[in-house]
């Protein structure tokens, strides 16, 4: 979630990847798949105003 609204910066994930690098492929496709389970329950708690990003995710997934 770190990432989902505005993050913590690249700052933050330098100082982290060099005590854990992060796995290849991270930003490319991981990260969105793990900002879905909190985009979901932002869309049933808050409304469909997140529902644009659920659909951009799935999109690009194919799903």
């Amino acid at each position: 979630m770190l990432t989902l609204f505005g993050g913590a910066g690249r700052a933050f994930f330098d100082a982290y990847g060099a005590r854990r690098p992060l796995d290849p492929g991270f930003f490319e496709a991981r990260r969105d798949l793990y900002n879905l389970y909190p985009l979901l329950f932002h869309v049933k708690a808050f409304g469909g105003g997140y529902a644009g990003q659920v659909r951009a995710i799935l999109d690009r997934f194919g799903a």
